[in-house]
């Protein structure tokens, strides 16, 4: 058996398998959900590449994998002269990695097009139907339900609905106003499609099964603690409790939803004492020490 594949054969156990399941479970990721945020997309750059790995590792003969294995741990590509007399073998096993890695790119640019065109349609009956507040700075659309909502990218606009510039007050709208804005300028849609177009490729590995739906919501959570920068708790949970019922479009960000509840209790529960971040660090730090008999297996073995 050639050596050289049990890292990327340990690395995309540990970060399509053993982290996911600590993410889902670890009370810290919705403490500071920008940190659990970085720390899925970690693992899905991770994944990738130990995908893309494995099948030419299995390609390459014993005796030269090893180059492989070096390039990448001391991130040294091999020059121009290298890649030209490369062997059969050799251009078979990158073409491999690189199909590997094509198919979840081509998903999620299909993600992102997909997406791009439901908004721009939605945005265009907007201009037709909707009236523009300067005082709200948003697109107010005569509905009796109460509603707010983004759309991101190029169609980027905040949406709100007449039902809900009555039932709201001033500053429960202003939550509500600064929860989408935050979603604008963190391009979260970006990371809704990769989370999507890791759904569809590899929708039996847990890495993909679990970050698709926990995803959004620390999405959701990091737009709340963006919001009471400039809100008090009282008002946002308030908004949230208000539009939980509200309707957007597809592929549009909603202040309310599915996941209103789940928030008011985060955010108006008691917050907890200690050092979220530190905790994360070393649990991320632990699961990924887990690899390093199988790199000292890999570089010690002849």
């Amino acid at each position: 058996m050639n050596h050289h594949v049990l890292p990327p054969l340990g690395l995309a156990l540990i970060t399509g398998l053993v982290i996911p399941w600590m993410l889902v479970r670890a009370r810290w990721a919705q403490q500071v959900p920008r940190l659990g945020l970085a720390v899925w997309v970690m693992c899905g750059a991770a994944f990738a590449l130990a995908s893309a790995i494995l099948p030419a590792q299995l390609v390459l003969p014993a005796e030269t994998s090893h180059r492989l294995i070096d390039a990448v741990l001391t991130l040294d590509p091999p020059s121009a002269a290298r890649l030209a007399a490369a062997s059969a073998r050799e251009v078979l096993a990158a073409a491999a990695a690189l199909t590997v890695l094509a198919v979840p790119g081509a998903v999620f640019v299909r993600e992102l097009v997909r997406a791009r065109r439901a908004r721009t349609r939605h945005a265009e009956l907007l201009r037709l139907v909707g009236r523009y507040d300067a005082a709200l700075g948003a697109t107010v659309l005569e509905d009796a339900r109460p509603a707010v909502y983004c759309l991101p990218g190029r169609s980027r606009r905040v949406v709100v609905s007449s039902g809900a510039v009555q039932v709201l007050t001033r500053h429960e709208l202003a939550a509500a106003l600064a929860h989408e804005r935050a979603h604008i300028g963190g391009r979260h849609h970006l990371l809704v499609a990769a989370a999507g177009a890791y759904s569809t490729v590899f929708r039996r590995v847990p890495l993909a099964r679990i970050g698709g739906r926990t995803v959004p919501l620390l999405l959701e959570m990091a737009a709340d603690d963006c919001a009471l920068r400039g809100c008090s708790r009282d008002a946002l949970a308030t908004a949230l409790y208000a539009l939980a019922a509200g309707h957007a479009p597809r592929k549009a960000f909603a202040a309310g939803g599915p996941s209103a509840a789940v928030r008011m209790r985060r955010i108006l529960g008691p917050q907890r004492a200690g050092l979220p971040v530190l905790r994360g660090l070393l649990a991320v730090a632990a699961a990924m020490s887990a690899i390093i008999p199988a790199v000292v297996a890999c570089c010690w073995t002849s």
